[in-house]
């Protein structure tokens, strides 16, 4: 069940000494920082609400959002029924992402994991895209929990066999480009699966499968926001354990860590969370790798306690900005909200990768 971890671990008394000692500015640096990145989503947010194909100004969404979603104007239906629903599953997916990615790095101990390169967005992705042409095909409708259920049976296999990959491989490389390889095959069959499918409701699953926030419902919202606070309040209860687990397997169970459950633990969620995103959204790339690093960047350091607050918000404000792009950017064509991801979150591991190699 277990990855093996690379490189040197860092225990001994050093490694000791830093956990029991830590930064007393920490708390300090880490509030400021979170404070700092919620009031950039809040702005991301209110722009998300007020601009589009009909234009509204902050005082406009205050008044809409006010009287309530019962009044027929319609600037009132866009905020209510389109920008809101879709702003929110962008914010709360996007904090989603960078969990699971922070999770993922942290059972590796790889920098450049996240559901995405790992291709357990594309496994997620794959089995939603079967299930829903059967479920169509037959003319019933698949429900929202049917597609959570999907993705995440499709989620814990490839990260079953990317386990298996992790067992066999030594150098981190191998490990990313046999997890490439993986999210290309599942995204190949899925491709074939859609260009050949004749029923235009499930034609239309294309947008889907390139990663898109559009045609968000208040129910998709609320099943989006149970599962991922659930898993959130999860990642954060295990922010002890997870803190033991970065300065090795050898320390985390001289303090009493049970390593294997652990493990599980981290799958389970990990898996949970990028199922979640998968279900609803598709596939959204690098949002997993680059908002942990900017997390830990912000906060200065990697203890998870300080770190998971900061990388849910990292995330969420990240996932917000990129989907405000792809859709006012060449409006009223609608950019798929990956590329945007991409464009933004590809240098951060470029970035990343040259650091390490200077070191």
């Amino acid at each position: 069940m277990g990855a093996r971890r690379e490189g040197p671990e860092p225990a001994g008394r050093a490694a000791r000494g830093r956990e029991a000692a830590p930064d007393r500015a920490l708390p300090a640096r880490a509030a400021a920082f979170d404070l700092a990145v919620l009031l950039a989503l809040l702005a991301l947010f209110v722009a998300s609400l007020c601009l589009g194909s009909v234009a509204t100004t902050p005082g406009e969404v205050a008044r809409i959002l006010a009287a309530g979603p019962t009044d027929a104007a319609t600037a009132s239906q866009v905020v209510w029924q389109i920008r809101l629903p879709r702003a929110l599953e962008a914010l709360v997916l996007g904090g989603a992402l960078s969990l699971s990615g922070l999770l993922l790095q942290t059972f590796f101990a790889n920098p450049i994991a996240d559901p995405f390169v790992l291709g357990v967005s594309s496994g997620a992705k794959l089995v939603v895209a079967v299930v829903m042409i059967a479920v169509l095909g037959t003319g019933r409708v698949m429900g929202s929990w049917a597609q959570v259920a999907a993705a995440l049976a499709g989620s814990l296999a490839t990260m079953g066999v990317v386990l298996l990959i992790a067992r066999r491989v030594r150098a981190r490389g191998m490990l990313i480009v046999a997890g490439i390889m993986v999210g290309y095959i599942c995204s190949a069959v899925t491709n074939f699966l859609v260009a050949f499918a004749d029923d235009q409701s499930i034609v239309n699953l294309d947008n889907w499968s390139r990663g898109s926030f559009s045609g968000a419902t208040w129910g998709d919202v609320g099943i989006v926001a149970a599962v991922t606070l659930a898993c959130a309040a999860a990642v954060f209860a295990l922010s002890k354990p997870l803190g033991a687990y970065q300065l090795g397997e050898p320390y985390a169970q001289s303090v009493g860590v049970n390593v294997r459950r652990l493990r599980l633990q981290i799958v389970l969620v990990s898996s949970l969370l990028s199922a979640c995103v998968a279900a609803f959204a598709g596939p959204v790339s690098f949002v997993g790798i680059a908002a942990p690093h900017l997390a830990r960047r912000g906060v200065g350091a990697s203890r998870p306690l300080y770190v998971t607050p900061a990388c849910f918000l990292t995330g969420a404000a990240f996932c917000c900005g990129c989907d405000l792009i792809a859709r006012t950017l060449f409006a009223p064509v609608e950019l798929s909200v990956s590329a945007v991801t991409a464009v933004f979150g590809a240098p951060v591991v470029i970035a990343l990768m040259l650091r390490r190699r200077s070191l």
